[in-house]
């Protein structure tokens, strides 16, 4: 899309998002790292930043459940692991947890669990606590996301990706994503749900409402799934824009790997995609990349973006840490403070 047509597209907020996106969008990415993750761990489907303290969190989505806690990577420094933690969900809730999206708040996080469209493995939103690992909530999905004939979640597609919707210092909203469509809906559209509380001081106590958010067209060369999004908000009022991780695999173990920027979409709109990335034009490894998480630069050295990948426990895979920078012309207005 060119300069100018983004511009049109995006209005108020193309000026103000800019400095977290490509200037121009046709510029691309850097990509500053993609390294192996150390340790013995694996099966990692969601990533989420916690910038102020320098840290993120991976979500394995391995029969166990763990979320682990490392150091931020640098352009020279590997990330360290800090903690681990094995997610306690009881067979009721779920017989096997496949977890994939993840949302922090504060010492509790939401983790979007995919199901197998059957009462064992139920798709669900999880709130579990980042002290002990216990189950402190299970939210079913709502009835159109439910299995029913030719209706609901396919097994195995999502949910897939999950957000934080909300702006800075309001309360908590979540955006969840599917990553296929679901039964009822035409081929290419990938439906999207909000997650809100009625008394937003109850977030931490209260099970949320879930309301339909539209939903994205998806890349034409399919099948393609989304596997993860972050939600971006314009510094001042206006619509936000979602960033979006797809993955397609073709046999015999191709994997092809997009960033596609949307509008958030409203209920029972579909939006198209303003523009996309090739990430192995810029040279990413093809893998199994799920996770996508935003950072807050730190220091000219800190990527904006972090990508993991899950090795699915294959012996031909890898798990895998990729950071990403905007390539950004010097005419580009520069970073909001």
């Amino acid at each position: 899309m060119a300069d100018g047509l983004a511009q049109l597209v995006l209005g108020s907020a193309w000026g103000l998002l800019s400095p977290v996106l490509p200037c121009p969008l046709e510029a691309g990415w850097i990509l500053q790292r993609d390294m192996l993750i150390p340790g013995a761990g694996g099966g990692y489907s969601a990533i989420a930043v916690e910038s102020p303290l320098r840290r993120f969190w991976l979500l394995s989505d391995l029969p166990e459940g763990e979320l682990s806690a490392w150091t931020l990577p640098s352009a020279h420094d590997a990330p360290r692991q800090l903690d681990a933690l094995r997610l306690q969900v009881p067979q009721q809730v779920t017989h096997q947890l496949d977890g994939e999206g993840l949302v922090i708040d504060g010492d509790q996080a939401w983790v979007a669990t995919e199901g197998r469209r059957s009462q064992e493995r139920p798709a669900q939103l999880l709130r579990v606590s980042l002290v002990s690992g216990a189950l402190l909530e299970a939210v079913p999905l709502p009835p159109l996301w439910q299995p029913q004939p030719q209706q609901g979640l396919n097994s195995n597609a999502g949910p897939e990706g999950l957000a934080r919707l909300n702006r800075p210092g309001e309360p908590l909203a979540l955006l969840m994503a599917a990553e296929r469509p679901l039964l009822q809906d035409p081929d290419d559209q990938v439906r999207l749900l909000r997650w809100h509380w009625p008394r937003p001081n109850r977030s931490r106590r209260e099970p949320p409402q879930a309301s339909e958010q539209g939903a994205l067209e998806a890349p034409a060369d399919g099948p393609w799934g989304l596997t993860d999004l972050q939600v971006l908000h314009p510094q001042q009022p206006g619509a936000p824009l979602l960033l979006t991780l797809w993955r397609r695999y073709r046999e015999p173990l191709q994997w092809s790997n997009q960033l596609r920027l949307y509008r958030l979409p409203e209920p029972g709109e579909v939006m198209k995609a303003i523009h996309h990335w090739d990430l192995q034009q810029v040279g990413l490894t093809p893998e199994n990349w799920e996770g996508l998480s935003l950072t807050a630069p730190l220091s000219p050295e800190q990527p904006n973006l972090l990508l993991v990948s899950d090795d699915n426990r294959n012996p031909l895979q890898t798990s895998r840490l990729a950071m990403l920078k905007p390539h950004r012309l010097a005419s580009c207005p520069q970073q909001q403070p």
